[in-house]
């Protein structure tokens, strides 16, 4: 009984050795406190407020979405005309749905800070909305896939071979304690 206790644990000592280091991050792998996202950076946004209205902005390349809403309760606002200024050029927007608007920019927005002005008018109503537009530069344009070289496997494979060496060894030792020779003649 003994001896089988002892098989089962330097079976789970091994296990643990090898799969130990699975658990390790290496560069670029921890998650830090964020979740990783695999669509890639968020695009660039920008939200101006008053006492009535909300509209936030979404550049992608050369096409700008905007959501106007209604500051008090976050509906769309209706029947909305929407002129709209980026760094003191304006820029024509088209209704797209209730409280949605697009543009196309004649070309992409350079990296830096923008002021955004923008004028709504709802029926009776009417309002300057004010912001700014922060385009950063991407630090890292083209991102590459971690990918696993030789060397990274044959280490993991020395290692493996290794730890089964030593498991081999001990239980040849522990054999070999079981069953003690007495060599000699009678």
């Amino acid at each position: 009984m003994r001896t089988t206790t002892t098989l089962a644990a330097l079976g789970w000592a091994a296990w643990i050795a090898l799969a130990a280091p699975l658990a390790w991050a290496g560069d670029g792998h921890d998650h830090g406190e964020a979740p990783a996202s695999s669509a890639g950076p968020a695009a660039p946004r920008f939200a101006a407020t008053s006492e009535t209205f909300e509209l936030v902005g979404i550049v992608n390349g050369k096409q700008l979405t905007l959501y106007l809403d209604r500051y008090a309760d976050g509906s769309p606002v209706k029947d909305a005309k929407l002129e709209l200024e980026l760094g003191g050029v304006k820029v024509p927007v088209e209704p797209h749905a209730e409280g949605e608007f697009e543009a196309t920019l004649a070309q992409e927005l350079k990296p830096g800070v923008v002021s955004v002005a923008a004028t709504v008018i709802a029926g009776e109503e009417t309002d300057l909305l004010a912001g700014e537009l922060d385009m950063h530069e991407e630090a890292h344009a083209e991102t590459t896939a971690h990918t696993h070289g030789w060397k990274e496997y044959a280490l993991w494979a020395g290692a493996a071979g290794g730890a089964l060496l030593l498991l081999a060894a001990l239980l040849r030792r522990l054999r070999a304690s079981r069953n003690p020779r007495f060599g000699g003649a009678a």
